[in-house]
């Protein structure tokens, strides 16, 4: 069988994408996470919200953010300021959700060539295209891990300097804005571990699932 060292690459490449944009969207469409936070995080004292009325709100900011045309925050009061801010987010959750499609469909596509055309992927230093997509993707977050770990708020503050560049949309006014006093950035923090955590669970699958097909060959 003929192999190929592009195929691998590519191979590696989409694989590590894939678990990449899954594993974004994990908190993005698992609304019991957030759910989970309210009575930790003392939400409804610290709100003097009902659990009812505050899982409304996040249920209907989080419609926006993915999709619905109209913004609202159930009880809670928004500016035109704070929504501009959610609108941001929104082409960032819906582009991570498109991506997520795109790269899982090409992945099973060019898994089927595989199967189907007879020609298999190079194995670089005896290892397959999952190692080198759980090693490169795993070591690269569990660095970036590592050092948000050291200063969450300093990486919070990076975090969207990156990804909103010029904005300050997303620093709220909690009387105008008071979605945000439902969005504390310990969740936002477990948000981020949660991330991680799939990540590497997920790194660490690819990276053993190589290394044991490389010792049955």
């Amino acid at each position: 069988m003929k192999t190929s060292k592009p195929l691998c690459a590519l191979l590696a490449l989409l694989t590590a994408l894939t678990l990449l944009t899954a594993a974004i969207a994990a908190p993005i469409l698992c609304r019991p996470f957030y759910y989970a936070h309210i009575g930790p995080l003392k939400l409804e004292q610290r709100t003097g919200l009902t659990e009812a009325e505050i899982k409304t709100a996040f249920n209907e900011m989080l419609d926006y953010c993915l999709g619905a045309e109209e913004f609202s925050t159930g009880v809670l009061k928004w500016s035109e300021r704070g929504k501009s801010h959610f609108t941001d987010v929104r082409g960032l959750f819906l582009l991570d959700l498109q991506a997520l499609g795109v790269c899982a469909l090409a992945l099973a596509a060019l898994l089927l060539y595989v199967r189907l055309s007879g020609r298999a992927p190079a194995r670089p230093l005896g290892h397959g295209p999952a190692f080198w997509a759980g090693v490169g993707l795993g070591g690269g977050f569990l660095l970036a891990g590592a050092l948000a770990a050291l200063d969450f708020d300093r990486a919070f503050v990076v975090f969207h300097a990156l990804f909103f560049p010029g904005k300050d949309n997303w620093l709220f006014d909690p009387s105008v804005d008071q979605i945000i006093n439902i969005l504390p950035q310990e969740f936002f923090r477990n948000c981020a571990i949660l991330i991680l955590a799939l990540l590497l669970a997920g790194c660490a699958a690819l990276t053993l699932w190589d290394l044991r097909r490389g010792r049955r060959a």
